[in-house]
């Protein structure tokens, strides 16, 4: 049988005999059991509601991106569909207007534009000039249509009524699907004709079946009625009806969740394309959509839950284990009366320290054991090997868990001098990265930027957290000083064999004359009301100093800014500048870039 008194703690049954008698015990277990309760809450009640507020966004974000792509779809295909008719429209009015009607009445003349018709744009197949007494005057094409007399129909009706027409798909004669477009022209005599064409029905079967569709998604082109004019993957063939409720006919683009013959919800849209009879419609089911949502969402719900599982035994162990070193510390303290108050605030100090160091190196190890197995992970997998920018965050992660390292071996030692963080750098990758994170604001600003290196990217030794400091001010300046479309050109090379230059130079509006003199002075900026604090140029120029170089900046007002910074390729000796930086402990001044840079 299983014995679990061996994993209960130290404390689980102590009993305070210091409280005297007819007093209530302090009890330990009361307070393991208050620590993990509270934590728990505080822990675990904004993952949750973070989790719920996520999910329920997600889902919103992701049906919007659904419909809005929908939209797009049905917006982009309608837009070529309406193209090819509306052209077509164009080139028959452009036909009466070029050609007097004795010239279309001319023998051979009508053939010759069908065939430059054909040649030039295709999908016609015939055409024909009817008079006003319904009499087809002349004729081109396959059929033998010339000088007969034909019914009045509701495309010559429409075309004498309304200017235009156009028709449903139909089958002709040969067994080949088609359409009629037709349009009037008036004389100048006062009299009228009619240009009819039969267009081939391919033109619009085209734009549909290049769309690219998912599985089970189905896109197609109904009249009025719902029958359909070009075949559907799902609803039907040619000339069926589709067995989906046709909204009300609008103007625009719609998109709107409905059900199919068999009651699934689908998300449809539709467009009506203008001067015609014609519908477009675009039909997706809402379980396709959903299932792409729903798949990471429950691998997420997994991870969730294995995270609350671990979350659970940490605070547990935690728990346990302060308890435990609670208990430890107030037996200590019972046996440790006698010594003298000084003594003992040095060892409450003492052991203070060494707790809160330890209990801090404890998640520090957990994170960096698993940062350092992505970065395995991530390097054995080819889909990520490749990836600099998921290797470098987690290179970040490793590096900022070595600075908590650091700092909690500060805490156990006091009096030890802070170590220089001066390593070699290559001031183009710095720039490069520092661009990284303006990528994004300069495509959408549409600003060019480029970097020139003269010579060999120079290699020199610094602080590079300082460095990348004062190139992403300069830059970030910069981009506020652009208008949308402007140029960033930042040149690095050599100045003399001891130096490295680097030149940020900006179209934007400029600084004036009067205030060059200023740039450098803290909390002066000439973004008055634009969110403009006045200390980046301010912080930036600290800093250049301190490295032992110097910044330079020349404007002129409305053509942009240049700034230049000149950096020693060795790090000076210490300076009374640097010195300054640092106390007596070799801890950072307060104020300076070090403490600025090095802190939590």
């Amino acid at each position: 049988m299983l014995n679990l008194s061996r994993f209960k703690p130290r404390f689980w049954d102590h009993q305070d005999s210091a409280s005297g008698p007819g007093n209530s015990h302090f009890s330990f277990r009361r307070k393991w059991l208050m620590i993990v309760v509270f934590t728990t809450v505080v822990t675990l009640t904004p993952l949750l509601v973070m989790t719920l507020v996520d999910y329920r966004l997600t889902r919103q974000a992701f049906e919007s991106e659904a419909t809005m792509g929908t939209a797009r779809m049905v917006s982009n295909t309608w837009r070529s569909i309406s193209f090819l008719l509306s052209q077509r429209r164009a080139a028959l009015e452009f036909i009466c207007r070029d050609n007097t009607l004795p010239n279309l009445l001319a023998p051979e003349r009508l053939g010759a534009i069908l065939a430059n018709l054909q040649g030039g744009m295709g999908g016609f197949i015939d055409l024909g000039v009817v008079d006003t007494d319904c009499t087809v005057r002349a004729y081109a094409g396959p059929f033998a249509l010339n000088e007969s007399r034909v019914k009045p129909t509701t495309c010559f009706d429409h075309a004498v009524a309304n200017g235009f027409f156009i028709s449903d798909v139909t089958v002709n004669r040969g067994q080949n699907n088609q359409l009629v477009l037709a349009i009037r022209h008036d004389l100048n005599s006062g009299g009228f004709f009619v240009l009819r064409s039969t267009l081939d029905a391919g033109l619009l079967d085209t734009p549909v079946l290049e769309l690219a569709l998912d599985e089970g998604d189905d896109a197609f082109i109904v009249n009025t009625r719902g029958i359909l004019q070009t075949p559907a993957r799902r609803y039907g063939r040619r000339f069926e009806k589709v067995p989906i409720t046709i909204p009300e006919s609008a103007n625009g683009t719609r998109t709107l969740k409905t059900v199919d013959q068999a009651g699934r919800p689908i998300l449809m849209g539709i467009a009506p394309i203008p001067d015609s009879p014609f519908l477009l419609m675009i039909v997706r089911p809402e379980s396709g959509i959903m299932d792409l949502w729903l798949k990471p969402r429950m691998r997420l719900i997994g991870f969730l839950l294995f995270s609350i599982g671990m979350i659970l035994v940490s605070i547990l162990g935690v728990a346990t284990y302060l308890v435990n070193r609670i208990h430890a510390a107030d037996q200590r303290r019972v046996e440790a009366l006698h010594q003298v108050e000084y003594a003992n605030k040095l060892t409450s100090i003492g052991r203070l320290a060494s707790g809160v160091a330890h209990e801090i190196n404890n998640p520090l190890a957990i994170i960096n054991q698993k940062a350092g197995l992505i970065k395995d992970l991530f390097t054995i997998n080819r889909d990520y090997s490749g990836n600099e920018k998921l290797i470098k965050l987690v290179d970040d992660v490793l590096a900022s868990v070595r600075r908590c390292g650091t700092i909690t071996r500060r805490l156990l030692d006091f009096a030890r001098h802070m170590e220089s963080s001066i390593e070699a750098v290559d001031i183009e990758a710095v720039i490069r990265q520092v661009l990284g994170f303006m990528e994004k604001e300069a495509e959408r600003r549409c600003i060019a930027v480029s970097v020139s290196v003269q010579g060999q990217s120079p290699i020199f030794e610094s602080d590079r957290g300082n460095v990348q400091q004062i190139f992403l001010n300069l830059i970030n300046n910069s981009f506020a000083a652009m208008a949308d479309g402007g140029r960033l050109d930042i040149t690095i090379g050599r100045k003399g064999t001891t130096h490295v230059a680097v030149t940020v130079a900006d179209t934007g509006h400029g600084i004036p004359e009067a205030d060059l003199k200023r740039v450098f002075e803290p909390f002066f900026s000439t973004r008055q009301g634009h969110g403009g604090t006045g200390l980046g140029l301010s912080v930036t120029y600290g800093m250049v100093s301190e490295m032992g170089g110097e910044i330079t900046v020349s404007s002129q007002v409305n053509r942009g800014t240049q700034f230049t910074v000149t950096l020693p390729l060795k790090p000076p000796r210490m300076s009374s500048a640097t010195a300054g930086a640092v106390d007596p402990a070799g801890n950072p001044a307060a104020g300076s870039p070090l403490r600025e840079e090095k802190t939590p």
